[in-house]
């Protein structure tokens, strides 16, 4: 089959009705759910693909602060996800006596930064973004087998037997992306790989993740309190760290991280499965079940107990890896999200800036004018991507047993008020919002980083500028 018939590599735009080009999404997590909900609002047409056959219920607490606030706003979300978050003002972070010592102190993001930091569950978080997608425009049970990709449109086959056509392929379908190694692949075989590409992911941590049932106030105190109680330990001679969040809905989620070494990274090989999973989940909660959490009462809970509240199919065992990718594209395909070798935050920013270059292609865009829109949204984020890349690296280096390990750990006890100010303010300063939808009017005292792709127009509205230019010249 010819690749996207429907359009040849000649484009007199003066003879061509008004088409906006067409994007496949393979991946309906958080990231590629955004951009679809952003493409939506847009007019430009899409479709989701999602291997999975159905949506499960998987995964622990995310945090959401400014740096989301805008966007949440300008599609119209915000204070339902507000009614499904709770407020964070402080990480507590503990040692294994359950002693707290010391906090991380997240007041004055209202003022500073325009809007308080939240957590959410990770499916009330995924439920808010399902909801503002076309039911019809997201498909389940398609795995993605392989892709063509040339200059005049991509080719997706799924494990079905059907296809798909587009103008435009975005994978955001994880870590272990297939639209990545299908592009990587013919990069490699056209030798345009860059080396470090080429290689594997390196495995770094395995996380073991849950939400308890609703728990009431006697089995877990901290339930009551307004705020959310974010509470992190640091293992002593262990290689774990291990957090609990209490949630709006009365339920704590909680996730445990085991850093791996070169040893337990073997040990772990076997388990190189993408898919969040409760079957992969109970060795793994067999050794920690003796770890301590922080319940705010007298009772000395642990992670078994948090354990024996959570449903098996709400409790699953992932590998994560420690990578950022030099390749984001190619021809008309693009990475966002953890594809791409970045967390769920970030593939959120990925997918407001990835629409906004989208959406100021012209009418029939060729391969170029595309590979040129794919290139300014790297950009605009690969600096960012890093410098986010570079900060959860000290978290490994905090629960590792070393004298580096150490220094850091005491470093984040001690960083001077000034310094930890100084941080907050580089990380929380970048806050995107999409070019198509009226602006939110960021009241933060802390300005916005420049987001060059704010200022990028849809060829409708530089076609009505150019239209009405000309009647003024008459």
């Amino acid at each position: 089959m010819e690749i996207n018939p429907a359009v040849t590599f000649k484009h007199d735009r003066s003879v061509m009705y008004s088409k906006r080009p067409k994007v496949l999404i393979t991946g309906a997590g958080l990231g590629g759910l955004t951009l679809g909900m952003l493409l939506h609002k847009a007019n430009i047409p899409f479709e989701i693909y999602e291997r999975a056959a159905e949506v499960k219920p998987l995964g622990s607490a995310m945090y959401f602060c400014g740096t989301t606030a805008n966007i949440f706003k300008q599609c119209g979300i915000y204070e339902e996800f507000l009614a499904f978050g709770k407020l964070v003002s402080a990480i507590n972070v503990c040692n294994e006596q359950r002693e707290v010592q010391y906090k991380v102190d997240f007041a004055g993001h209202d003022e500073w930064f325009g809007a308080n930091g939240y957590i959410i569950s990770r499916p009330k978080m995924y439920d808010l973004l399902a909801r503002q997608v076309p039911k019809e425009r997201i498909h389940f049970g398609k795995k993605v087998l392989s892709m063509e990709n040339g200059g005049n449109g991509v080719l997706i086959r799924f494990s079905d037997g059907t296809e798909a056509e587009g103008d435009i392929l975005v994978g955001a379908d994880g870590a272990y992306s297939t639209v990545r190694q299908n592009l990587y692949a013919k990069m490699l075989k056209a030798k345009t790989l860059p080396a470090s590409d080429a290689l594997p992911l390196p495995f770094t941590t395995v996380c073991l993740v849950g939400q308890t049932r609703v728990l009431s106030e006697k089995e877990f105190p901290d339930i009551a309190l307004e705020e959310c109680q974010f509470r992190s330990h640091v293992g002593e001679k262990k290689p774990y760290a291990w957090s609990t969040f209490t949630t709006k809905q009365g339920t704590i989620c909680w996730i445990c991280i085991q850093y791996l070494d070169d040893e337990s990274s073997k040990e772990n090989d076997a388990f190189l499965n993408s898919e969040w999973g409760p079957e992969a989940a109970t060795a793994m909660a067999a050794q920690v079940r003796d770890f301590p959490v922080v319940s705010g009462g007298d009772k000395k809970l642990t992670l078994g107990d948090l354990i024996d509240w959570t449903p098996k199919e709400f409790m699953s065992k992932a590998m994560q890896e420690e990578k950022v990718f030099k390749t984001w594209y190619g021809c008309r395909t693009v990475l966002i999200g953890d594809a791409g070798g970045v967390g769920a935050a970030n593939a959120i920013h990925d997918a407001i800036v990835l629409a906004n270059r989208i959406n100021g292609l012209s009418f029939h865009p060729t391969a170029q004018e595309i590979k040129n829109a794919f290139q300014e949204y790297k950009n605009e984020r690969n600096d960012l991507v890093k410098a986010a890349f570079d900060s959860s690296k000290v978290f490994r280096t905090m629960a590792g047993q070393g004298l580096q390990s150490k220094l850091t750990r005491y470093m984040s006890k001690h960083i001077p008020t000034w310094v930890f100010h100084r941080i907050q303010v580089q990380s929380t300063s970048y806050r995107p919002q999409a070019a198509f939808l009226p602006l939110i009017e960021d009241k933060g005292s802390y300005k916005p980083f420049d987001q060059p792709s704010l200022s990028v127009k849809a060829p409708v509205e530089v076609e009505s500028k150019a239209s009405t230019s000309a009647v003024q010249a008459v």
